[in-house]
């Protein structure tokens, strides 16, 4: 599932074609997703304009000039790709990007100027829905949510006061949202072990000094991965179609059975299973 780097690329990428435009025609080719559409979804976006992007840990914001939010979530699979009508087709492109189908293009925007930007979900575990922007903080996807993991709100401190006195794992700890927003498995196990901090360390057992590389190592790996574009393993690409590279940067994810990249550790990544999940991290270098 796309985490908050790949959802914050893909905001980046489409925030030239939609902020500031109308949305000229807007269609939904199903009556659901992962939940059903709001009612008249296509006619509530249709000859709207779109303010601004925001984005809110994984979750997409459009904020529309008729007092709206339009909250769009990826699921596993969703993809948003821009359709120019001026660019020139090239040796090699695809209609489609390899692994997708037409037949899975479930919502399309139009957009003032030519653009047509459109929403695919071969599986359909995304969703969309439409909410008044003055009662954001009632909406139950964004209610509760942590602070953001590379802004001002997010420190040791902060961390630390989040997690004292719970008795679950560190992973576990960072995986609730209402602790931090928009970490999933991939950065919390890299954001591990650049701290050298064990996932299956008990999560009241954080102190200080702890906290703070672990608040930083957060912060930098979040930082890193939205700089690469975010992580492309299977489905995820931006809106301009092109693949994220931190998955080249991996230190723990995905490397069972190879050296740790840690200086002078000389240990071997290994692989737990934490909550139905796979947690990659170095058992010598990370306590």
């Amino acid at each position: 599932m796309p985490e908050l780097p790949e959802v914050e690329t893909v905001r980046r990428g489409l925030a030239p074609v939609m902020e500031g435009h109308v949305i000229e025609r807007a269609e939904n080719r199903r009556p659901d997703l992962r939940f059903p559409f709001p009612d008249r979804f296509a006619g509530r976006l249709t000859g709207v304009r779109v303010e601004r992007l925001d984005r809110r840990a994984k979750y997409l914001l459009l904020r529309l000039e008729n007092g709206e939010t339009l909250l769009a979530h990826l699921g596993m699979s969703g993809r948003f790709t821009i359709h120019l009508p001026d660019r020139a087709a090239k040796p090699g492109d695809f209609a489609h990007a390899p692994g997708t189908s037409e037949k899975h293009d479930h919502v399309v925007f139009d957009m003032e100027g030519g653009a047509r930007i459109v929403f695919n979900d071969p599986r359909r575990f995304g969703f969309m829905t439409l909410f008044p922007t003055e009662a954001e903080e009632s909406v139950p996807f964004l209610a509760g949510l942590g602070p953001e993991p590379n802004s001002n709100a997010f420190s040791g401190p902060f961390l630390q006061s989040r997690v004292t006195g719970k008795k679950a794992p560190l992973k576990a700890a960072l995986l609730d949202q209402r602790v931090v927003a928009g970490l999933g498995n991939i950065y919390v196990c890299e954001a591990l072990h650049r701290a050298g901090l064990s996932p299956r360390r008990l999560a009241g057992t954080l102190g200080p000094k702890r906290a703070d590389r672990l608040a930083l190592a957060v912060r930098q790996v979040i930082d890193d991965a939205i700089a690469a574009g975010g992580s492309s393993l299977k489905d995820f690409a931006s809106a301009e179609g092109e693949l994220g590279y931190f998955q080249h940067a991996f230190r723990a994810y995905g490397r069972e059975d190879e050296d740790c990249l840690s200086p002078a550790c000389g240990g071997k990544i290994m692989r737990i299973v934490q909550s139905g999940r796979s947690t990659f991290f170095c058992p010598t270098c990370q306590r």
